[in-house]
């Protein structure tokens, strides 16, 4: 049996692409749909509907209401996670709030951990002297 499918779900799923979160438009519109990577929304793995999902690497990226700060919010992300776990599944989890006030820094860090790199942080590391990119050529007189 497939651990992964769940036909039961792929209903629900559409019904969760077509009616996105603020925080997860603003995550696939501005970011992830512009990546060089395959990203799912909405996906279905076993008995959960994931909000993002690249298969390589594997890893899951999950945007947090305020429902996941409460007891049993916590207690069903922790199974959640558990079982992504034990299929090779990485999870990344942001709070709506970071989506919204700190934007960039949940972009580099899901750029990091899905090990791309943006044009913008390519041109500033080959027009920054002090980012010691080994983009930069090196100085004709040997220095830097």
């Amino acid at each position: 049996m497939n651990k992964t499918k769940n036909h039961k779900l792929t209903g629900i799923s559409k019904v969760l692409r077509r009616n996105m979160t603020d925080e997860e438009k603003h995550l696939w519109y501005d970011f992830l749909k512009k990546i060089p990577k395959t990203i799912h929304r909405q996906k279905v793995i076993g008995n959960y509907v994931v909000d993002f999902y690249c298969s390589s690497p594997k890893i899951v990226i999950e945007l947090d209401g305020s429902q996941h700060r409460t007891k049993q919010g916590l207690q069903d992300d922790f199974l959640r996670d558990m079982y992504l776990n034990d299929l090779g599944i990485k999870v990344l989890r942001y709070s709506n709030l970071d989506v919204l006030t700190h934007f960039d820094c949940v972009c580099a860090d899901i750029s990091r951990h899905l090990n791309i790199f943006t044009e913008e942080k390519l041109e500033v590391q080959e027009n920054d002297p002090s980012s010691g990119s080994l983009l930069s050529p090196p100085s004709p007189r040997g220095e830097g």
